[in-house]
């Protein structure tokens, strides 16, 4: 029979809490940086290179998240190429976040229209966190997976997983409001 959930058991989803929050970051300014030559090459103007850019965003997103980092971690090991379960899954992260990011950037290279994806830019940060989840596919200890195996060693799903919800919750409960908030903002100012 397992323990009860008590401070050792918190502190450490708190540790995954760390590195949801790490990976997220790394993903989510790396997938900026790329994703604005995403952007860019796709409106470049060159037929080739806006191929090249329509196909990688077609792959990207027309792939589960789950399996492209499946590929990383494992594909990348099978050409010689062994990267630890972070590193892996923040290349995934970065790669498929540039894809989205670019996309969404597409239509507003123009400093004006940039403001306009801010919102649609902030929904897929939120998005982005909560799919850090994934990343146990290869063994990586994020939020998410910390809870399964508290959960596995206390017996006690439901306040575990209530307990990583709420977490979840107050980590995207305030970036969602203020996606809603700047939405709100530029439909007043469009008027």
């Amino acid at each position: 029979m397992g323990h009860h959930f008590g401070w050792d058991e918190f502190t450490f989803l708190l540790s995954g809490l760390q590195w949801t929050i790490l990976l997220t970051l790394i993903a989510f300014f790396g997938g900026c940086s790329a994703g604005l030559v995403v952007a860019l090459a796709r409106t470049s103007g060159n037929a080739v290179l806006e191929r090249v850019t329509r196909i990688y965003i077609g792959v990207f997103q027309g792939t589960p998240l789950l399996m492209q980092l499946f590929v990383v971690y494992y594909g990348l090991g099978l050409i010689g190429l062994k990267l630890s379960a972070f590193t892996a899954v923040a290349i995934g992260f970065t790669f498929n976040a540039s894809a989205f990011l670019g996309e969404i950037w597409r239509g507003s290279i123009l400093p004006q229209a940039f403001r306009i994806s801010l919102p649609a830019t902030i929904g897929y940060l939120v998005q982005l966190i909560k799919g850090t989840s994934l990343a146990a596919i290869v063994g990586f200890i994020e939020l998410a997976r910390a809870g399964q195996i508290v959960s596995n060693q206390t017996y006690q799903p439901l306040l575990v997983f209530g307990v990583v919800g709420v977490i979840y919750f107050f980590l995207c409960w305030p970036l969602s409001l203020w996606g809603s908030h700047m939405e709100n903002k530029l439909a007043v100012a469009s008027r």
